[in-house]
């Protein structure tokens, strides 16, 4: 019984072997469905099948029954297990008489049962072994036949009994089996782990072991009769063949060559030759291929031994192959002579073009952009004509090349006159290469004016780029200066340090100023020599002068405050120090308003933005900076305030305070 036949009544699972086995190593037959709801019937197929797959060895060992009782009627149970010792125990007592490892997870084993792969795998298993059986005995009647020489028997056998099914595939699905059979299964178990592969998956193993022997050994030897026989059949065909090859190649073929020896005096007419030729070398490359597969037939069946074939063999052979390569070597020589005439038309033609975009380059005048792309155009000049030097060298190489090739093509004019042909071709080739170096000449002369001129525009625009640059550098001077320079100096002397610092920033930005100036100058007298005008006039120069004067204003003001703030901290500073040789300096009350006065200002004129002509305003700094630098010379103020109380009440203030 197959599984295939029966396939839909397995699928329902009614019974099934999980590989476990019971302590005396009996098999597991698991009843799992209720069987009160079962097709008996159906039941009966199965047992019977899966009684069939295990060995004689794992029968006579015997089987243990589980069937789940609660699902079932006892009278039932006894029905289908007649044959066998009921023994009833509840599902956790089930361990007693079955390791837990032997258990599937139905009954609290841990067993691991794939009903749907051990079925996939019996299929599989099943119709293997069936091809296999069918595919053995058909190879052995073929091979058997082979032997025993018959020709007429032979043939039949060729014609009409060739196996049913590929080889190759029932041996490739014979091994996927196999490695799919010896792989083990992993269970863990409470007592640790073990390994329990299927019983009816190692009986399956050696059994596909020996089919594919068996269908190795019988395949080997029918492909070893399917070469002799081709062997046998390509003798005959080879002779005939042969002549074929060597009368078309000394008749038609040849004739062609003889027609064909002009080079063409364009790219165009090379082209129409070429092609022409290509019709020839399609035509011989058809009797090639049969040259080609008629000596690879030659050699395999030299390489088979048969000594009286061998001579026979060896003469057709060298016969194919003396005329197939003396016309391959004409057909080689007649396509490099018209490759090489291609080429130096090819690179004529482009030399050509090259100078013609040369000199349209150069015919049309060079309006100023940036110096960026002057610097390219300069560039792609230099580039436009070194090429024409490397077309130039090329042609010149190419031209020699192709008349060394013309004047060694009388070796193959079977008796023919080619001297005036060749003396056309070869006056063409000397012609076309003294036009191309005039031409290029030509383009020289004009390159050196237009370099000329390209280069002054270059220093143009680089002088424009450095001015704009300029005014970029001044800005970020100007920006730098009303975001740090903020600090009015904690004391007289640091801040005579900072109003020193200021002078030389000043002194950077005003450098900074003249550079652009300068640069700006330069521009102008470039484009009277150019006869253009500049940008810069428009547009730089606006901007360098207005970046100036808003840096001019921003430093002036830096400049006064720092001034005011030197004047504060000196006059504090002589204030707050003891100094008893001067009492009357001292109890000026004129200095103490001086120094209040000067504060105030200077707090004033922190919150006082700096105003620029077009009437924007910017401030120093940012609000928190101008509070904490406040901040600092109102302490200051304080700090003369009580000096001066200290003055007035000197019997009021004790040492401590």
């Amino acid at each position: 019984m197959e599984a295939s036949v029966i396939l839909p009544i397995l699928k329902k699972k009614l019974a099934f072997l999980s590989g476990g086995k019971d302590r005396r190593s009996g098999l597991i037959l698991t009843i799992p469905l209720c069987l009160e709801q079962t097709n008996m019937d159906e039941l009966s197929v199965t047992l019977d099948y899966l009684l069939s797959i295990p060995s004689e060895k794992c029968k006579a060992r015997g089987f243990t029954v589980i069937v789940d009782g609660r699902k079932s009627q006892w009278n039932v149970v006894k029905t289908v297990v007649l044959m066998l010792q009921v023994i009833l125990v509840s599902a956790n007592k089930l361990t007693r008489y079955i390791e837990p490892c032997q258990l599937t997870e139905d009954f609290g084993g841990s067993l691991t049962y794939d009903h749907m792969d051990w079925l996939n795998k019996r299929l599989v298993f099943e119709k293997f072994t069936k091809e296999s059986t069918s595919l053995l005995d058909e190879l052995a009647l073929i091979n058997n036949g082979s032997d025993k020489g018959n020709q007429e028997k032979e043939r039949s056998v060729d014609l009409n009994f060739l196996p049913s099914v590929d080889p190759e595939t029932v041996l490739q699905t014979g091994h996927e089996l196999l490695s799919e059979l010896q792989q083990r299964r992993f269970n863990g178990s409470d007592g640790g782990v073990s390994w329990s592969p299927m019983d009816d998956e190692l009986l399956a193993q050696p059994q596909v072991m020996k089919l594919l022997d068996s269908l190795r050994e019988q395949y080997t030897r029918y492909q070893e009769v399917c070469r002799q026989r081709s062997k046998r059949t390509q003798l005959e065909e080879i002779q005939q063949k042969v002549m074929q090859v060597v009368n078309w190649l000394e008749g038609p073929g040849s004739e062609q060559l003889r027609a064909q020896w002009g080079i063409g005096d364009s790219i165009r007419a090379s082209q129409a030759l070429q092609q022409k030729h290509e019709e020839i070398e399609s035509q011989h490359s058809e009797w090639f291929a049969v040259y080609v597969e008629l000596n690879q037939q030659i050699a395999a069946l030299l390489n088979a031994g048969d000594e009286e074939d061998l001579v026979e063999l060896k003469s057709l052979q060298q016969q194919l192959s003396d005329v197939c390569y003396r016309q391959a070597s004409q057909l080689e020589f007649r396509q490099n002579l018209l490759q090489a005439a291609l080429e130096f038309h090819g690179v004529a033609q482009d030399l050509s073009q090259q100078l013609d975009g040369l000199l349209g380059m150069l015919c049309v005048d060079v309006a100023p952009a940036d110096g960026a792309s002057i610097q390219q155009t300069l560039k792609l000049l230099e580039e436009k004509l070194k090429s024409v030097d490397v077309g130039l060298q090329g042609l010149r190489e190419k031209g020699q090349g192709l008349l060394d090739q013309i004047s060694n093509q009388a070796s193959w004019a079977y008796g023919k006159d080619v001297t005036i042909e060749n003396k056309e071709n070869v006056d063409h080739i000397q012609g076309v290469m003294e036009d191309m170096q005039l031409r290029k000449q030509r383009c020289e002369d004009m390159v050196d004016v237009r370099r000329l001129k390209m280069l002054q525009m270059v220093q143009l625009f680089k002088c424009e780029e450095d001015a704009a640059q300029a005014v970029e550098w001044l800005s970020e001077l100007l920006d730098a200066l009303l975001k740090t320079h903020i600090r009015l100096g904690d004391d007289a002397q640091e801040t005579k340090v900072l109003l020193e610092k200021h002078r030389k920033f000043v002194d950077v930005a005003q450098s900074t100023y003249d550079y652009g100036r300068q640069l700006l100058q330069a521009t102008v007298v470039l484009c009277q020599s150019l006869r253009c005008t500049s940008r810069s006039s428009g547009d730089t120069l606006p901007r360098l002068n207005r970046v100036w004067k808003q840096f001019t204003i921003a430093s002036e003001e830096r400049v006064h405050r720092l001034e005011m703030a030197v004047a504060f901290h000196s006059n504090a500073e002589k204030i707050l120090q003891d100094c008893p040789e001067e009492p009357e300096a001292i109890n000026d009350e004129e200095q103490f308003d001086e120094i209040e006065a000067v504060g105030k200002s200077l707090l004033d004129r922190l919150t006082v933005p700096v105003v620029y002509p077009d009437g924007t305003e910017q401030y120093f700094g940012s609000p928190s900076d101008m509070a904490s630098t406040a901040e600092h010379i109102r302490d200051r103020m304080k700090l003369v305030g009580l000096k001066r109380q200290q003055l007035r009440h000197p019997e009021m203030m004790t040492t401590e305070s």
